[in-house]
């Protein structure tokens, strides 16, 4: 790891459509950078588990492959940035999806104290995003994630850690009309992120394509060069 991330403070977004590995490489950076991961997805499907108020609203708009509404999202980041576990940074994962919620992370981060952002985009071919989230399975019970096509012993073996029987399924945003959905909402509403980042010189992109932790070695290198 290049010296430059031995600074104190960092935020780091992660773009990119869905599938690309985003929530994978957000969880090796918590362990290199000891800031937390925040993922609205995480915390929209946790409502959606609970079955609150904010959960069946989610799904609706999920299922169809649609986008939460910006107003939602900034809320739950300004609630999660509030938490002391926050003060050095985080890793964003999810959010921001367009600009009018990049102007308010700007905000946000003004607020607390924070650097503005290093944005990193993983890029995948849309043919490898759909292959890799039709082998996505997903324990509707506990949110455990596993790959049909590698972990099929962990599929068979697992358990939910509160002892509620598992229920491995794939879920209605990972079935093809739904992931070429939210391809083209990404596109028509997340792409134009790259060039409002891209103007702030605060834009990285690396390969999505690799093993984990190659696409990770990326990761590192677009981060040192985007601190100094």
């Amino acid at each position: 790891m290049g010296s430059s991330l031995t600074v104190s403070r960092y935020s780091v977004i992660l773009l990119g459509a869905i599938g690309v590995g985003k929530g994978t490489q957000a969880k090796k950076l918590v362990e290199a950078l000891k800031i937390p991961h925040i993922s609205t997805g995480d915390i929209l499907r946790a409502e959606v588990i609970a079955a609150s108020e904010l959960g069946l609203m989610a799904k609706a708009v999920m299922d169809r492959g649609e986008l939460v509404s910006d107003d939602l999202l900034i809320d739950i980041v300004r609630a999660r940035l509030d938490k002391q576990d926050c003060a050095r940074g985080a890793i964003f994962d999810g959010f921001p999806r367009t600009i009018p919620q990049a102007d308010a992370l700007e905000s946000l981060l003004n607020e607390q104290d924070l650097p503005q952002p290093v944005v990193v985009s993983i890029d995948v071919p849309d043919d490898q995003i759909i292959a890799r989230l039709m082998s996505r399975r997903v324990c509707a019970t506990c949110g455990a994630t596993f790959n049909l096509d590698l972990d099929q012993a962990a599929i068979t073996s697992h358990k939910c850690p509160d002892g509620k029987a598992p229920n491995i399924i794939l879920r209605e945003d990972d079935k093809p009309e739904t992931v070429q959905k939210r391809l083209e909402v990404y596109r028509e509403k997340t792409a134009p992120l790259l060039d409002y980042y891209r103007k702030k010189r605060s834009l990285k992109n690396i390969s999505g394509i690799g093993a984990t932790q190659e696409v990770f070695a990326r990761v590192l290198l677009a981060l040192d060069s985007g601190l100094e």
